[in-house]
């Protein structure tokens, strides 16, 4: 009983915020860090579910920013949250397949490597980098 509890708990972490709770979420990781991505109109959420010792925000948020980029195929304008959960702004419209202006705002560039499917871990992995 004590087992079935554990397992409902570790799986509701990653449920999403309600908002994005009935969607289903695509697994990434990006520079060490595991990420639960949903996608719903202009907006992204990425919800962390690999622990990781006293995280600040500060480069979470960056790896979060790119797993969200990596799952939408936008580039993201803004991202807030904490170290758990975050949301990110999409600069694209994904129905019309139309990058939006604002996406044109200076914002560092990165290149994401693309290291296949982890069949051990089954989610995808990523290396990013400023260029």
């Amino acid at each position: 009983m004590i087992r079935f509890v554990a397992i409902f708990l570790l799986a509701a972490c990653s449920a999403g915020t309600p908002h994005f709770r009935d969607l289903p979420a695509k697994r990434v990781a990006v520079n060490g860090s595991v990420f639960d991505v949903r996608v719903r109109g202009h907006l992204a959420e990425a919800v962390r579910v690999n622990t990781q010792y006293a995280p600040r925000l500060g480069p979470i948020r960056q790896r979060a920013g790119l797993a969200m980029m990596q799952v939408s195929g936008c580039p993201i304008l803004d991202v807030l949250g904490d170290a758990a959960v975050t949301v990110g702004v999409l600069g694209c419209d994904r129905e019309a397949g139309e990058k939006l202006l604002l996406a044109a705002i200076s914002r560092r560039n990165y290149e994401c490597i693309n290291f296949g499917r982890s069949e051990d871990l089954g989610y995808d992995l990523f290396e990013c980098s400023p260029y």
